[in-house]
C-alpha cells in the first residue's frame, strides 16, 4: 500500500471502532447478553444450555437462565469451529458425548458430563468445518477447507482410538463450508454438501456391507441459486433453506433442480447474511423466519412463501450476528439465542423480534460519540471494513 492508502486505512480503522464503541454503549443491556472470554463461532442449545465452539480454542456449556459457564472442554490446539451432541448409548436420545472439530484438523469426542477426552482423529488437512450425525445410523460427517467431506462409523463413541474412516466425498472446488441431512432409511441417507462458492450438492448416501462397511455417495443433484458462499443451511418439512454471502436468504424444495421448478423470490440484505432460523422447521411450528445480516436481526412472515412480510428489525448486536438458535425457555415460551462477532450470547423473546416494540429502547450515546449524520450506515461500515481487508 502507499502511505496515502495506510493512512486512508489507519482512519477508517479510526471511524470504524469509534461507531462501534457507540454502538455497544447503546446496545450493552439489550438481549440480557452473557459476555463470553473469546468468540462463539458455532452454537448448540440443547436442555436450557448454550453449547459454544470458541476461537479460544475451547468448547464451553453455558447455562442460558445464570449466564455461567458449567463446562469448558480443553484440548484444540486452534479455534474451535463446530460441534455436535451425540447419544454415548445409540438411540438412547441422552446426547451425552460432545464432538468438536477445530483449525488443528482434528476432531475429538469428549464426555459431555466429566469434560474428559475420549478420543482425538486427525480429520482433514485443513480446518475442520461443518459436523453432522446421522444418530441411527452411526454415522458422523465432517467437511473442511481441504474441499472434502468424509465420513467416521460412531458405533462404538467411547472407544480411546481415532474414529474408523468410512467413505469420503471429495468433488468440491472450493471449502465445504456446511452440512445438513435427511435420514432415508437404517441403511440409507441424503445429504446436503454447501462451498464457499454458492454450489450446494446433494448426495444419496448407501451403506455398503461386508467385513469392512463403507459409506457410497451418489450425486444425485446440483444446486445452484446462490451467486457465493453459503453460511449456513437448514432442511426440514420438504425446504432446503440458505444464507449466503450472496446477501440473500433463499427457500428450495429439498431436492428439487432450480432449473425446473419455480422458486420463491430471494430474500434480499443489505449485506451478507450469515444465519437464519426458519421456525416452521422447529418444533414451534409457526411461520416465523429469523435471519442474522450485519449486526441486525430480522423476523419476517413466511406464511407466503412468495411474499414474506418483514415484521420487524432489531439492532442486536454491535457486531455481526453468527447464529441463531431457538431455546424453549420454561412454561414452553420459545426464545432466541444469537452469538455475534462482538463476543456475546444474546436471548430475545421469540414475541419481541415479531413485535420489536416491545423491546426496552437502546441507551442514548455517550457523550463525545458522533451521532445523526456522522454516524456510520451499516453498509458504510461494511465499506470501510472491505478497505481495512485490502
Amino acid at each position: 500500500m502507499t502511505d496515502s492508502s495506510n493512512f486512508l486505512v489507519a482512519e477508517a480503522q479510526l471511524v470504524l471502532e469509534h461507531a462501534r464503541r457507540a454502538k455497544a454503549e447503546r446496545t450493552k443491556d439489550l438481549g440480557s447478553p452473557i459476555q463470553l472470554a473469546g468468540i462463539a463461532l458455532a452454537l448448540h442449545v440443547h436442555d436450557g444450555y448454550a453449547w459454544i465452539a470458541e476461537n479460544t480454542h475451547v468448547a464451553k456449556k453455558i447455562d442460558l437462565e445464570t449466564g455461567k459457564t458449567v463446562k469448558v472442554y480443553r484440548g484444540h490446539a486452534g479455534p474451535v469451529t463446530c460441534l455436535v451432541l451425540c447419544d454415548k448409548v445409540i438411540g438412547s436420545g441422552n446426547r451425552r458425548i460432545l464432538i468438536t472439530g477445530s483449525w488443528d484438523e482434528t476432531i475429538k469426542l469428549w464426555d459431555a458430563d466429566t469434560t474428559k477426552l475420549i478420543s482425538s482423529t486427525k480429520s482433514h488437512s485443513d480446518f475442520v468445518k461443518a459436523l453432522y450425525v446421522f444418530p441411527s445410523l452411526r454415522l458422523l460427517v465432517s467437511s473442511s477447507s481441504d474441499k472434502s467431506v468424509r465420513f467416521w462409523d460412531l458405533s462404538n463413541p467411547l472407544a480411546s482410538t481415532p474414529l474408523p474412516a468410512v467413505g469420503s466425498i471429495s468433488s468440491h472446488t472450493r471449502p465445504v463450508e456446511c452440512l445438513d441431512g435427511v435420514l432415508q432409511s437404517d441403511q440409507a441417507a441424503v445429504l446436503y454438501t454447501a462451498d464457499t462458492m454458492g454450489t450446494i450438492k446433494v448426495w444419496d448416501l448407501t451403506l455398503e456391507n461386508g467385513p469392512s462397511p463403507r459409506w457410497r455417495s451418489t450425486l444425485r443433484t446440483e444446486l445452484g441459486h446462490h451467486r457465493t458462499k453459503i453460511n449456513e443451511m437448514m432442511i426440514g418439512h420438504g425446504q432446503l433453506w440458505t444464507a449466503s454471502a450472496d446477501e440473500t436468504v433463499q427457500v428450495v424444495p429439498e431436492t428439487s433442480k432450480p432449473t425446473t421448478v419455480k422458486l420463491p423470490k430471494p430474500i434480499t440484505h443489505p449485506v451478507s447474511a450469515r444465519a437464519v432460523l426458519p421456525l416452521s422447521l422447529t418444533v414451534v411450528a409457526e411461520p416465523y423466519l429469523v435471519t442474522g445480516a450485519g449486526d441486525v436481526l430480522r423476523t419476517y412472515d413466511i406464511s407466503d412463501l412468495d411474499d414474506p412480510t418483514l415484521l420487524g428489525e432489531v439492532d442486536a448486536h454491535w457486531h455481526d450476528v453468527t447464529c441463531i438458535r431457538l431455546w424453549i425457555r420454561k412454561a414452553s415460551e420459545p426464545w432466541v439465542v444469537t452469538a455475534s462477532l462482538d463476543g456475546t450470547l444474546r436471548k430475545w423473546k421469540l414475541s419481541e423480534l415479531i413485535d420489536p416494540s416491545t423491546l426496552p429502547k437502546p441507551a442514548e450515546d455517550p457523550p463525545g460519540i458522533p451521532k445523526g449524520p456522522d454516524a456510520l450506515t451499516e453498509e458504510e461500515e461494511r465499506e470501510l471494513a472491505e478497505l481495512m481487508d485490502d
